[in-house]
Formats: structure tokens, sequence, C-alpha cells
């Protein structure tokens, strides 16, 4: 008999369950497929967005949305298009209930085990096929699964010493090719860390804008010193980097934007005279703020061992 099994939904950044199904059967071959679940969810951030695991007489489909995975277990023989359906409806729910910062911020895991009524309330009608009511989405999931199949990953690939990690997975249809990149992958942005940004980008304008201020003032007045003009556009410089760096890993990332900082503090020292102190404060707070921003937002770390 077709039919789904069981679901589970999983941060892809680290693998940490948020919620899943509580019907867990105890035979030998779910057993097996646990085990599968758990080291797929290691994979996550490393594959594309809609996959699909063949284990024998059981199928592990999934797809990825906004850094959340969902995960189904269904029988060999469960339509493709029925078991892509039944997660899409599962994401399109999460996303609705849950926002973005609560699964970011999520430490304990299955925190959202209570979206498992959710679960299992679709898995009952998409296991009675004659009560779906969904003909208009099925043909549309239908039609995208033919223009943009799901990417096969087989046992041996996932049992590989070396993971995925080498996967050459670049003529996947509508996915970005996979490789090793040089530069390691940070964690999804917060709030916090938008708003450093703008205000980052922000002193920035607000230094170059002086800047050529100071130039024309510079050459109206030949008196004027020259050593602003380096300041202001130097602050510029330290803004934009500070950006960078929030954006982008680097090898000694941390210690480079204290640098950054210090020299955001020497430009408004030096450029005390042309500055009250209510502009000098914002200028550095934003500098501190962006600071701290850039020094909680570390590279993704390995998965830890969940019991998924």
């Amino acid at each position: 008999m077709s039919m789904i099994l069981s679901a589970s939904v999983v941060r892809v950044r680290d693998g940490l369950p948020l919620s899943a199904s509580t019907d867990y059967d105890q035979s030998t071959g779910m057993q097996e497929c646990r085990k599968y679940f758990k080291m797929l969810s290691k994979k996550l951030s490393q594959l594309p967005d809609r996959c699909t695991l063949k284990t024998g007489q059981y199928n592990i489909n999934f797809i990825s949305s906004l850094g959340v995975s969902y995960m189904m277990l269904c029988t060999e023989n469960y339509p493709s298009v029925l078991a892509f359906c039944f997660l899409d409806e599962l994401q399109k729910e999460f996303i609705t209930t849950y926002n973005m910062m609560k699964t970011n911020t999520a430490i304990r895991p299955y925190c959202f085990i209570e979206f498992d009524n959710f679960i299992q309330r679709t898995k009952q009608r998409y296991n009675n096929t004659r009560s779906l009511s969904t003909k208009m989405n099925l043909a549309d999931m239908q039609t995208e699964i033919k223009l943009r199949p799901p990417y096969q990953i087989s046992v041996s690939e996932l049992g590989s010493a070396n993971g995925f990690s080498h996967m050459s997975v670049g003529e996947y249809k509508g996915t970005a090719k996979i490789s090793a990149a040089p530069h390691q992958r940070l964690e999804p942005v917060t709030l916090p860390g938008i708003v450093s940004f703008v205000l980052s980008l922000l002193c920035g304008a607000l230094n170059l804008i002086r800047g050529f201020h100071a130039i024309e003032s510079l050459l109206q007045n030949e008196g004027e010193d020259f050593s602003y003009v380096i300041a202001f556009f130097l602050g510029t410089a330290s803004c934009l980097y500070q950006c960078y760096l929030f954006v982008y890993y680097t090898g000694w990332r941390n210690a480079k934007s204290f640098l950054t900082f210090g020299l955001i503090c020497l430009c408004n020292m030096y450029l005390y005279e042309l500055r009250n102190l209510w502009q000098l404060f914002f200028h550095v707070t934003v500098g501190a703020f962006s600071t701290l921003q850039i020094r909680l937002r570390q590279p993704q770390g390995k998965s830890p061992d969940y019991n998924v």
C-alpha cells in the first residue's frame, strides 16, 4: 500500500529538528530510515532545494526554503507529485505559522513540536487520495517536477566518507552549481544585522558627502587642512569595509572588524572640531554596533548529532 509514513521539519544551517511526526514505526526498516534522516539533516546546506533518496522499499523526499527543510518518508510506490505537494503544504503552513526570527533563534530540538498536529492532518489527507481536492495544485506540481526534477541522491553517496562535499550537482536543473567554495557560509542574517548594515552604509554616505564638501572648502580656501579630507574618506572606507565583513567570510574576520572599528574611532577623534558630540556619538555607536553584529554572525559550524 502506497502511503506517507512520517515527516519532519529541520533547520538547514545546523540540522536542528524543529518538528517531527510522533508516530514513528519501530520496525527495522523504519529505524534504518531514521538514520538516513539524521545523515541528510547534516548535509542540507550542501544539497539542492529539492531532492529524493531511494532506500529500497522507502523513499525520502525533501524541499528546502528560507533556511528550513521539510522532509518526508513514504513507501517506494507513493507518487512523487503527491509527495512534493505534501511537502509544499507543510512549507506554506510552517512559514505562515512561525516567522523566520523564531526559527533562526531556536535552540532546543523540537521546539515547534505542536506543528505535528498539522503534519498528522495533512498526512491523513494525502494517504487517502480519493479525498484530495487539490487537482490544480497537483497539475502545477507535476509540471514543475517535469521541468525541474528532484535531484536523486544515492545511498552510496550518502554513506561515503566525505559525504556530499565533492558531489557534482551542477547539472541539476534550476539549481546553482555546488562545489567546495573557498569561503565558508555565514549564519542567516538577523534583523539587528540588517539594521547595522544599513546604518553603516548611512555613516559611510555621510562621511563621503562631508569629504566632498571638505574638498570644495579646500579649493576655495588655501589655508584649509587637507588631512580632514583624508579622515572623511578613511571613515567612508571603514564603514563600507564593515559592511563587507558582515556579508562575507574572510580570514581573521573578527580581528579585522576590531581594527576597522578602531580606525572609525580615530577618524572621529580627529574630526572632533568639525562634528558635535551627537554626531560623534552616532558614528562611534554605529561602528560598535556593526562590529558586534560581525562578531555574532559566525560561520556555519558542523551539525550537532541530533536524534532526528
